[in-house]
């Protein structure tokens, strides 16, 4: 590892940022140091700004990956760099895509898919409790709650602790996985040797070669899942201030996105059209 790769690391831990931002800003700086084939600090302010606009026109990024390398490269400046270097570029305002959601089919296929029971298992965890890959990282054996039928996940998003649900098929299963694996420290410990944590890399892996053996097109990223626990609940009528609790999300708004891509949801809905009394709408139109 290099000195200024240590010194940005050290730099965003004492800024507190979570793994995924620290990722995405790491690899944002990597990027440009390709790019040219120079350390990032031996860039000038033309050279960056030269760069995003590569990104723009040429490579065809979407805006918000525009503005997280933008993001990245600003703190490295700011905060990492010896010479400051204001960017003079505007990021366009993110755009809100539906998300993707699998039919209950597609997941089962994916889920039963791989032959090695640890990776079918995190898969299953994923769908089954709405987690996020990190956060299926991070459990530990003492986080699955029987008596009550719970999963707590610790420092979730913004650093907060919540308890999601514990599927009694999922219970089976882990039982029958704990006695084979005996896990310690981690539910899910990485099998390579010198480390105890998997990688969202490996779990991001694990999902696509799911998803292409099962012959499934859509739903790219591992975090199709839980775009797809949150709204099999809301199709099967469960109340989305609940769903809420469970995602752990921090505004209503955030899950209310669901209620778009819920097609049973909408399909419940009737045309305007048809509440009209049907006596004041003449069949077959009139002539004119």
């Amino acid at each position: 590892m290099t000195q200024l790769r240590q010194k940005m690391i050290r730099a965003m831990e004492l800024k507190n940022l979570s793994s995924h931002t620290q990722r995405a800003y790491l690899a944002a700086v990597t990027g440009i140091a390709r790019y040219y084939q120079k350390s990032p600090d031996k860039l000038i302010k033309e050279m960056v700004e030269d760069y995003l606009l590569y990104l723009k026109n040429e490579k065809g990024c979407a805006p918000n990956t525009c503005g997280t390398v933008l993001s990245g490269l600003r703190f490295f400046y700011n905060n990492v760099a010896s010479e400051k270097i204001p960017i003079e570029y505007s990021a366009r305002k993110k755009v809100r895509t539906l998300p993707t959601v699998l039919t209950q089919e597609e997941i089962r296929d994916i889920i039963n898919t791989p032959d090695n029971l640890k990776h079918r298992l995190i898969l299953m965890t994923t769908y089954s409790a709405g987690l996020r890959a990190s956060e299926v990282i991070a459990l530990k054996p003492d986080d699955i709650d029987s008596k009550r039928m719970l999963i707590k996940v610790e420092d979730g998003k913004g650093g907060k602790d919540r308890y999601t649900l514990l599927s009694v098929l999922l219970l089976e299963e882990l039982r029958h996985y704990y006695k084979t694996f005996k896990p310690k420290t981690y539910l899910f410990p990485s099998s390579y040797k010198g480390k105890t944590v998997l990688s969202y890399e490996t779990v991001r892996t694990i999902y696509e070669k799911a998803r292409k053996k099962a012959k499934v097109k859509k739903g790219i990223g591992i975090h199709t899942l839980r775009h797809s626990f949150a709204t099999h609940l809301l199709e099967a009528g469960y109340d989305i201030r609940k769903i809420q609790v469970l995602m752990g999300h921090r505004r209503l708004t955030t899950t209310m996105i669901y209620l778009h891509v819920s097609c049973e949801t909408l399909s419940k809905i009737p045309s305007p059209l048809d509440l009209i009394d049907n006596k004041t709408c003449k069949k077959g139109g009139q002539n004119r």
